[in-house]
């Protein structure tokens, strides 16, 4: 049978004892009629108190949870708990004009003005939190002072309630022993209608409590070991049993909230930590090449959803070239002129192909992924580029990294702007500023390095460098020694180094090469040399000669390697110039007069 049917026989049969029941029960009722209206009267006034105590608890749970959450429907939950609380202490003012005793009459009237200034402090803390003051708000709300008011309201409750009871009681025992044998009869009705009561309820409650009381303790243990992801029955009932549905509800969606938010923060944090990392590594590269593996290992650890590349710009400044690439990018070209990208253009980050709603970087493919480039720059100088696009599957990866992304940008443009620097001071520290030659510092370093290996040394010497200077002028001097100089490195390009000794003087090492392969190339040089024609401003200003002397650290002599290639040198020009010599020579050698 369906639980309406039971109970609407339970109804009819319940009603038939009770009418049975009642004349019976008219007599005792009658007689307790005096004493019952007094309990009543106590029971009404301690309901009310209840009432009351209820209400601000209320009121308080709404205030504390609209400071801590700011939600508008506590602050509505506290203004209506406010009128609740009113209306409670007006109706104790109008109980208060019956019959209590004395201690009742002063405890009714202490509580509406207990509630009161429980309230007004709340509503200052209300008032606090709207004028911005969240700290305050929830310093009061939180307070001694207030759980001093809170207590004190309390204990008027507690207090007035022992009273009610015990006047209550002596009233009841006092009527119970007038109505007990006029009521005999009626308590076997009685206790027939409460068995036939008891018997529906026991399905009533079978069905409508218990059971939902079961699923919704194996909820909350469920929820209570952090499993937020089990479902909660949706109950739309408007009884305690349907509150406490919606309050686990609730807790669960606050959970899965928490959740939600420390997975968030456990990503953030780790992004956090890997762009940390790669700072570190990108401030501690000393070549581009080192800098460019490290952004590709380290960038898609940090945006896997995001392929990309980097492009650092070259020393004429007119092309963006591809240094390294990562996840595969469909879209942009590895090398391009400044000039295709709008975002080097404006000198901030430009997104392309986005809904068609901005113009496009030239040099990503039309229709494409939705691609980022953000300009690397650093102290107003644009150094780089880097370039970044969603896959298909994550849509809007870049607006959520795009504050990360001007972080990373920001450190490599400043990483690439040292890198420069440190070139361009190494070749200051190195190269002669006229040639272009490796300076004297660099032969002495190379010439440390060296050790114990062959190696052959040729010091040249440009012959009456003077009459240049003297006839043509300094700068055709200069030119002088800068088309020598060009034409020595083309000279030892792949197998030596060449270097500007000082002067008008010129060093060549060869590693590995005997004393017969250095006489070799020395006189290559010296012939090339010979034979080429240096102008100065339109006008030949004549054939330039050199003077040639080679050793090696396998000729058998034990002086320093350039002091015997300069002593060879020496012999050289005293033997009448435009020749080569060996350093163990003790004349003249294979000469060509020019």
């Amino acid at each position: 049978m369906k639980i309406s049917t039971i109970t609407n026989w339970a109804y009819g049969v319940t009603l038939v004892l009770t009418i049975l029941s009642g004349g019976a029960m008219f007599v005792a009722v009658n007689r307790a009629e005096g004493e019952r209206i007094a309990v009543q009267d106590h029971l009404a006034i301690s309901d009310a108190a209840n009432d009351l105590a209820v209400s601000v608890e209320t009121i308080t749970a709404a205030a504390r949870l609209y400071v801590m959450r700011g939600e508008e429907r506590f602050l509505k939950a506290f203004n209506s708990g406010s009128d609740d609380e009113h209306r409670g202490a007006t109706h104790l003012r109008q109980l208060a004009d019956g019959d209590p005793s004395p201690d009742e009459r002063a405890i009714m009237a202490s509580l509406p003005d207990a509630a009161l200034a429980l309230d007004r402090y709340e509503a200052n803390a209300i008032d606090l939190y709207g004028k911005g003051d969240v700290e305050g708000a929830r310093t009061l709300l939180f307070s001694n002072e207030h759980e001093r008011h809170e207590s004190e309201l309390l204990n008027l409750v507690r207090q007035l309630r022992a009273l009610v009871t015990a006047r209550s009681q002596g009233s009841l025992e006092k009527a119970r022993l007038q109505a007990d044998i006029a009521a005999m009869a009626a308590r076997i009705m009685l206790g027939i209608t409460a068995a036939v009561f008891l018997g529906v309820l026991y399905f009533v409650v079978k069905r409508r409590v218990a059971a939902p009381l079961t699923t919704m303790s194996g909820i909350v243990n469920r929820l209570a070991q952090d499993d937020f992801a089990v479902d909660v029955l949706v109950d739309r009932r408007h009884d305690e049993i349907g509150q406490m549905n919606e309050a686990i509800n609730i807790f669960r969606a606050n959970g899965l909230e928490r959740e939600r938010l420390h997975a968030e923060q456990k990503r953030d944090q780790q992004c956090k930590d890997l762009i940390l990392q790669m700072m570190h590594r990108v401030q501690a590269c000393q070549t581009h090449r080192e800098l460019a593996e490290v952004v590709a290992r380290f960038i898609p650890q940090v945006f896997p959803s995001l392929a990309g590349r980097l492009h650092a710009l070259s020393e004429d400044r007119k092309t963006m070239e591809g240094q390294s690439e990562w996840s595969s990018p469909v879209s942009g070209r590895d090398s391009f002129s400044p000039d295709c990208c709008w975002g080097l253009r404006r000198g901030r980050p430009h997104v392309s192909n986005r809904n068609y709603s901005d113009v496009s970087c030239q040099h990503l493919t039309e229709g494409g992924l939705p691609g980022l480039c953000i300009p690397l720059s650093a102290q107003g100088e644009t150094v780089g580029l880097l370039y970044l696009e969603e896959h298909e599957s994550e849509i809007s990866a870049l607006d959520t990294a795009r504050l990360y992304l001007e972080i990373v940008a920001e450190n490599l443009g400043l990483a690439i702007a040292n890198l420069h620097m440190r070139d361009r001071l190494t070749r200051l520290a190195s190269r002669d500023g006229l040639t272009g030659l490796l300076n004297r510092r660099a032969l002495d370093a190379a010439l440390a390095d060296a050790g114990h290996e062959v190696l052959a040394a040729l010091m040249i010497d440009i012959d009456h460098f003077k009459r240049f200077n003297d006839v043509f002028g300094h700068e055709a001097g200069d030119a002088v020694m800068q088309t020598v100089a060009r034409l020595l490195n083309a000279a030892v390009e792949g197998t030596g180094s060449a270097y500007r000794y000082g002067g008008e003087e010129f060093a060549v090492l060869l590693p590995g090469r005997q004393t017969a392969a250095a006489f070799d190339c020395a006189e290559t040089i010296r012939q090339t040399i010979a034979a080429t024609s240096v102008a100065y401003r339109g006008q030949s200003i004549g054939p330039v000669t050199v003077s040639i002397g080679v050793a090696s650290t396998t000729d058998g002599e034990d002086a320093p390697l350039l002091l015997k290639a300069d002593a060879a040198l020496l012999r050289a020009k005293q033997a009448g110039r435009n020749r080569t010599l060996l350093s163990h020579e003790p004349g003249v050698s294979a000469a060509i007069s020019g």
